[in-house]
């Protein structure tokens, strides 16, 4: 099966991968300074690609995306918010229910949103 992978643009791969790996609680598979990959729940993959070097070039705005991760339990969103707020992710969202489920939001080091929930058992 082959990997599906969601990029992120970011300015230095490097500190990106710093910060989601004490996120993810994983080092990255592969880090450079322009690029680093984390693997998520095969087949997934996670890249950071640094901005300046995308071709095409980005025009987007920088944080202009949301990846979102989806956990077994209630308990789980509280454990991951807690670590994202130890590790100075900047909080957009409390924990909160919602029509999907339990959530809550973060921004990374250049402001895309993180969101992680848990869908009603």
């Amino acid at each position: 099966m082959p990997n599906h992978s969601f990029l992120l643009y970011v300015e230095d791969p490097i500190a990106s991968a710093a910060f989601y790996e004490k996120l993810l609680r994983a080092p990255p598979v592969e880090a450079s300074p322009g690029f680093a990959m984390f693997a998520l729940t095969p087949p997934t993959m996670l890249g950071l690609w640094k901005r300046a070097d995308v071709l095409p070039k980005v025009t987007a705005p920088t944080g202009a995306n949301e990846v979102a991760f989806h956990v077994e339990s209630t308990a789980v969103v509280e454990q991951f918010f807690a670590s994202a707020k130890q590790i100075g992710a900047k909080v957009l969202q409390e924990p909160t229910q919602m029509d999907f489920g339990y959530t809550f939001t973060v921004a990374d080091p250049d402001g895309h949103r993180l969101r992680v929930f848990a869908t009603p058992s």
